[in-house]
């Protein structure tokens, strides 16, 4: 999968870059979870400050557009994406999963 940056917009209000990328796959259209982390790579990122909103595969094509927004830490990402959003990129949900598993277990202690 190679992955070409087609457009870049910052945006310092929301503390993001707003990316516009081209993906060039063998194979079927790569899953988001792939992509995000081949853009964080290619963007010296961590993965979790990247959130793909979208992917456009015309049928039959190996080429894929996309949109992304890059910010500038995890947490601004918390705070300004949608949940949907935040869980179809999984960020954040490591963290949550840990606190409802803590949570459970002090009730059953109780």
């Amino acid at each position: 999968m190679d992955v070409d940056i087609v457009s870049e917009a910052e945006n310092p209000m929301l503390h993001r870059t707003d990316v516009t990328f081209e993906l060039t796959h063998d194979e079927a259209t790569p899953e988001r979870l792939q992509v995000r982390d081949s853009l964080a790579a290619k963007l010296n990122k961590d993965a979790d400050e990247v959130v793909v909103r979208k992917l456009d595969t015309k049928f039959g094509m190996r080429k894929t557009v996309g949109e992304a927004k890059v910010y500038e830490t995890a947490d601004d990402a918390r705070d300004v994406e949608q949940e949907h959003m935040l869980e179809r990129n999984k960020i954040g949900v490591d963290e949550e999963a840990e606190a409802e598993a803590e949570a459970e277990a002090e009730a059953e202690e109780a």
